[in-house]
C-alpha cells in the first residue's frame, strides 16, 4: 500500500499498484508476517518514522533510492530481464550507472538487510522470504551475519538466458546471481524462467545444478517454478463493489457489439503499442466490424520518473490517436474501471514482449460474464498454465495478432463457453493461497537436504 494525502490534509491509504503488489496481498491477509518496504512517498516516509506493527517502512536516502529504483532496478534490471534494450544503442555502463550501482542499489540493499537483521534478533527462528529483482544483493549481506537463518527468494519477473546478462559489467552480473544463491530457495513463476536461471549460474558463476539444486560457494539452493494465483474471494467482492457497478455501467451504455480489452502498466514490456496496431490491421482487414466492435485500454502510468517509460506513453497516445474513435484509451490508476472492465470484454488481448507471469490474464477470465476469450503472448509467464484455452500469439507478429483478435471475435459460443469454463476453474484451483502453500512446502523440503 501507499500513503498520501487528500485535499484535507488527512492521510489516504492506496492500493498498491503493479502485479506483485496484488499477488501478494491476498498472502499477507492469510499468514503472521512483518512486511519490510521502501518507503516510496513523501507521506510514506512520515509512516516511516512512526511506531509501526506489521509493516516497516524503510526511508532510504532520497539521491541514492533515485539511483537505486530509476537507474538500475528500473530500467537497467528490467530492462535486461525483459529484453528491452536496443543493444546497438544502450545500455552504456557510463560512470552514470556505476554510480548508481554503487551509490544506489548496494546501499540500498543493505540498509534492506539491516532492517532484517533487526527483525531476525527478534525472531531468530522466522523465514525471510525476499520478493524480486530490487533486492538481489541483499540476501548475501543478511547471509554473512546469520549463516543459519532460512532464506528464500521469489522473482516476479522472467529470468532470461545466461547471453542477456552480459549487458551487466562482469563484477555485477556475478553479484546478481550470488546474491540469489545466497538464499536456501529461488523461486519463479515457470518452469522456463526456472531452467533459464539454473543455466545462468552454471555459465557465469561456474556452478554446478543436479536437476533443481545449485550449488555454489559451498552451498545448496533449491530453484524453483510456481505460478502465482489470484485471491478469488477479493474479486469476488469486488464485483459487486458499488464503485465497480457504476463503472459497468458506463461501459454498458457506450459499448459497440462487441469489446475488446487491454488492462496493462504503462510500460514497454506490455507492448501496447504493437497491440493497437493489430486491432487496427485487423479492422483494415475486416472493414465491416468498424463500428461494431472497439477497443477499450485501460492504462496505469508506470514508472514516469524515468524517460523510456515517459516516451513509451507518448508512443501508445499517438498510435491510439490515429485509430480515432475505434480506440477508447483512459490512462490512469482506477482499478475500479478495470475490474468492471473484466466483467465486459468480448476478448482481453494480452500480447507482452515478456511477463514474468501477467495477473491480468488470470484476473480478467475469471471476473468475466460474457465467456470472453483470451489473447495471450506466448512469452507471458501465464502462457505455460492456461495457453491451451488461450488463443497464442506471438507479441512481434503484428499481423497474426490481427489474426488472432479477429479469431477471438468471431469463435463459437460453444468454444468460448469452454475455454472460459476451463480458465475460471483453474484459476480458482491455483489461487494466492495454494501459491503460499508451496512456498512453505519449498522451505520444509530444504530443511530436510543433507
Amino acid at each position: 500500500m501507499s500513503y498520501g494525502r487528500d485535499a484535507g490534509g488527512e492521510r489516504t491509504v492506496s492500493r498498491g499498484g503493479g502485479g506483485l503488489a496484488t499477488a501478494l496481498r491476498g498472502l499477507v491477509e492469510q499468514h503472521d508476517v512483518t512486511w519490510i518496504a521502501n518507503a516510496m512517498t513523501d507521506e510514506d516516509r512520515v509512516v516511516a518514522d512512526e511506531d509501526q506493527r506489521g509493516t516497516i517502512l524503510i526511508a532510504q536516502g532520497r539521491d541514492a533510492y533515485a539511483r537505486f529504483y530509476n537507474v538500475i532496478a528500473n530500467p537497467t534490471l528490467w530492462f535486461v530481464q525483459h529484453m528491452l534494450w536496443d543493444l546497438a544503442r544502450t545500455p552504456d555502463w557510463d560512470n552514470t550507472r556505476h554510480d548508481a550501482w554503487t551509490n544506489g542499489y548496494v546501499p540500498v540493499n543493505l540498509r534492506m538487510a539491516r532492517a532484517t537483521l533487526a527483525e531476525l534478533d527478534r525472531d531468530p527462528s522466522a523465514a525471510v522470504f525476499f520478493q524480486d529483482y530490487h533486492l538481489y544483493l541483499a540476501p548475501a549481506f543478511v547471509r554473512g551475519e546469520r549463516p543459519d537463518a532460512l532464506l528464500a527468494h521469489f522473482v516476479h519477473i522472467p529470468w532470461p538466458e545466461a547471453d542477456a546478462w552480459t549487458v551487466l559489467p562482469p563484477a555485477i552480473r556475478h553479484d546478481v546471481l550470488a546474491g540469489l544463491l545466497a538464499n536456501d530457495v529461488v523461486g519463479f513463476h515457470t518452469r522456463r524462467w526456472q531452467r533459464n536461471f539454473v543455466r545462468s549460474c552454471v555459465d557465469i558463476l561456474g556452478a554446478t545444478a543436479d536437476g533443481d539444486i545449485v550449488e555454489h560457494d559451498g552451498r545448496r539452493t533449491l530453484v524453483t517454478g510456481h505460478p502465482i494465483g489470484i485471491d478469488p474471494s477479493e474479486l469476488d467482492e469486488l464485483k459487486q463493489d458499488e464503485n465497480v457497478l457504476a463503472r459497468e455501467r458506463e461501459i454498458e451504455a457506450s459499448r459497440p457489439d462487441q469489446l475488446v480489452l487491454r488492462v496493462d502498466r504503462t510500460d514497454p514490456s506490455k507492448n501496447v503499442v504493437r497491440g493497437l496496431r493489430a486491432f487496427g490491421l485487423m479492422l483494415d482487414r475486416h472493414p465491416e466490424l468498424r463500428g461494431r466492435v472497439r477497443m477499450l485500454a485501460l492504462l496505469d502510468p508506470s514508472r514516469q520518473d524515468i524517460p523510456e517509460y515517459v516516451d513509451y506513453v507518448a508512443a501508445v497516445e499517438r498510435e491510439a490517436r490515429s485509430l480515432g474513435d475505434a480506440v477508447d484509451l483512459r490512462v490512469g490508476d482506477d482499478f475500479a474501471r478495470s475490474v468492471a472492465a473484466y466483467k465486459q470484454f468480448d476478448v482481453l488481448l494480452v500480447n507482452a514482449v515478456f511477463d514474468g507471469l501477467n495477473l491480468v490474464s488470470k484476473e480478467g477470465p475469471y471476473v468475466n460474464e460474457r465467456d470472453g476469450v483470451l489473447v495471450l503472448s506466448e512469452n507471458a509467464g501465464a502462457h505455460e498454465e492456461l495457453g491451451e484455452w488461450a488463443v497464442s500469439v506471438n507479441p512481434f507478429d503484428v499481423s497474426a495478432q490481427a489474426d488472432a483478435i479477429h479469431e477471438a471475435l468471431t469463435m463459437s459460443a460453444t468454444e468460448r463457453r469452454h475455454r472460459a469454463e476451463a480458465i475460471r476453474a483453474h484459476v480458482r484451483a491455483h489461487d494466492v493461497g495454494a501459491w503460499g502453500d508451496m512456498q512453505l512446502a519449498d522451505l520444509d523440503r530444504v530443511r530436510s537436504l543433507p
